[in-house]
């Protein structure tokens, strides 16, 4: 099968949906599908087979992030060259737009990935107001579509709330067999670097911006050392427009030392972070499928999150971690508990087992099965089409 991918972000910018893409693309390859992925440019892009860059309007925005120009003509001229299967859109908006010209226009079945809770973003380009209309505008795309994939079951129900009608496939982000094995020495030496001579170690990998909710994170922590003392270190991975602001809220709760700002770690080093911690501390309510969490899983480091949408479909309370309401002081209170405890080694086994449910494999072949499908229920409109089309023909001419 030849699949056209389509989005508005990849790398070398950082984040979910450009991670989501590159794995599965792999995966898929791996499987003997030829898959070409049709991205925006950046600068200080890497040249890739099988990548087709179209231009961007503007680059270097909201820390690396590139704007489309979904209308370059280079898009339909490579898709059309291409003689692709399937179209699979990560995006509604822009390449969104896109996709589903091509897909009307050469008759290819279009599949897409909501990957994200759009409202809780418009903020960047001010306009917070729209949050209301963005689940009309997902439904009239879905409406579009011939497939929608969801990353966990609670997006598929909340897809289907909000009158999605085309059937909806529950296709979560997979994990390398490579996140499954971390390096132990090297995770040893960070954990002696990063935690000196304190007991614990946490780490957490977010975008430092407001959507990921860290100034909770940063409360709660306030609270777990008023209780406990200054025995612990928090290693927080990312980057992001919030970086300044929190680094000084840090400093004003008495945390500047507990806190440690590690800024950008290449991707393949995170399981190592992960490993040399004790928990994965996480508190965003924005996910919808919290692909950071089954990495920290898949390094055998257990999860402490708030419940919500990319938590609750992963996190099984007492098997791999635990999950607490959104109160500073509830979270605080369930990461002292799970100290003395010592539940740790446990849900470290727990974690394991759960991410190993998330292999790249095993999600390849769930989305490879989602294309034949939308391929053929598309096969069988168009038949059903022509069909009644050339029956209404006949009769006009009997009569």
């Amino acid at each position: 099968m030849k699949i056209a991918m389509m989005t508005n972000s990849y790398k070398p910018f950082i984040a979910g949906v450009p991670v989501s893409i590159e794995r599965l693309s792999r995966s898929l390859q791996a499987r003997g599908h030829e898959v070409v992925v049709f991205a925006p440019s950046y600068d200080e892009q890497e040249e890739e087979k099988n990548v087709v860059r179209y231009k961007a309007l503007l680059r270097g925005v909201a820390c690396g992030f590139s704007v489309p120009d979904s209308l370059d003509s280079k898009i339909e001229k490579s898709f059309k060259e291409g003689n692709f299967d399937v179209i699979h859109v990560h995006h509604p908006m822009l390449i969104g737009r896109t996709a589903q010209y091509l897909s009307w226009k050469y008759h290819v079945p279009l599949v897409f990935t909501y990957h994200t809770r759009y409202e809780q973003y418009l903020h960047y380009v001010g306009l917070s107001g729209l949050k209301r209309v963005m689940p009309a505008y997902v439904k009239s795309y879905g409406k579009r579509c011939d497939m929608v994939l969801a990353p966990t079951p609670m997006m598929k129900d909340y897809l289907e709330e909000i009158g999605i009608t085309a059937p909806v496939r529950v296709v979560p982000t997979g994990l390398h067999e490579d996140s499954f094995y971390p390096d132990r020495q090297r995770a040893l030496g960070i954990r002696q670097h990063l935690a000196e001579d304190k007991k614990y170690l946490f780490c957490t990998v977010a975008r430092l911006a407001k959507e990921k909710n860290l100034e909770f994170l940063f409360e709660s922590m306030k609270l777990f050392k008023e209780n406990c003392g200054s025995c612990f270190r928090l290693a927080l991975i990312g980057d992001g427009p919030q970086r300044d602001s929190l680094e000084k809220r840090a400093d004003s709760l008495g945390l500047s030392r507990e806190i440690i700002f590690l800024g950008k770690i290449p991707n393949q080093e995170v399981k190592n972070y992960c490993h040399a911690s004790d928990l994965f501390l996480f508190t965003s309510l924005s996910e919808t499928q919290g692909i950071v969490l089954l990495e920290s899983m898949a390094a055998g480091t257990p999860v402490l999150a708030l419940w919500g949408s990319g938590t609750r479909d992963v996190v099984v309370n007492g098997k791999n971690g635990y999950m607490t309401e959104a109160s500073e002081t509830e979270f605080a209170d369930k990461l002292m508990d799970i100290l003395e405890k010592k539940e740790i080694e446990l849900l470290r086994q727990g974690a394991v087992m759960t991410a190993e449910n998330y292999s790249s494999e095993k999600i390849a072949r769930l989305a490879e099965s989602a294309y034949v499908e939308a391929v053929y229920d598309r096969m069988l409109k168009e038949s059903r089409k022509y069909g009644d089309r050339n029956r209404n023909n006949n009769m006009v001419y009997s009569g």
